[in-house]
């Protein structure tokens, strides 16, 4: 007895029930790089501007951790640095850039503070 046409028309039904487009996850590598940007951001000490208000880090990292929830469930965050371009640069609303300001440094713009705290993680 042959199996193949019943094997196809299961196989069929059950790919139809599977979407078009999966959102992607991050892997576990991407997504200890983006926990350590977070701690890195909570631990830190600086002040994070948005949209004209200043927030100590751990509201910051709330902030963020809200993005990322996010861009998480449409599959928009799949490396450290789609969360830093996607999430953790600039105003989702009014496009303006965050800021990061540090004790001891020059304020700065968020996306290469990120960059260079994603640096560090990797070791660089």
């Amino acid at each position: 007895m042959s199996h193949g046409p019943l094997l196809a028309v299961l196989l069929g039904l059950g790919l139809a029930a599977v979407p078009a487009t999966l959102p992607a996850a991050p892997d576990a590598t991407a997504r200890q790089e983006i926990d350590g940007l977070m701690q890195a951001l909570a631990s830190s000490g600086c002040r994070f501007q948005r949209n004209g208000s200043w927030h100590d880090a751990g509201e910051a990292r709330s902030h963020l951790q809200r993005k990322y929830d996010y861009l998480l469930k449409r599959g928009l965050a799949d490396t450290a640095e789609q969360f830093i371009e996607r999430a953790a640069s600039h105003s989702s609303l009014s496009g303006k850039p965050y800021r990061v300001a540090c004790p001891g440094h020059a304020e700065q713009d968020a996306a290469p503070w990120f960059r260079q705290q994603l640096l560090r993680l990797r070791g660089g």
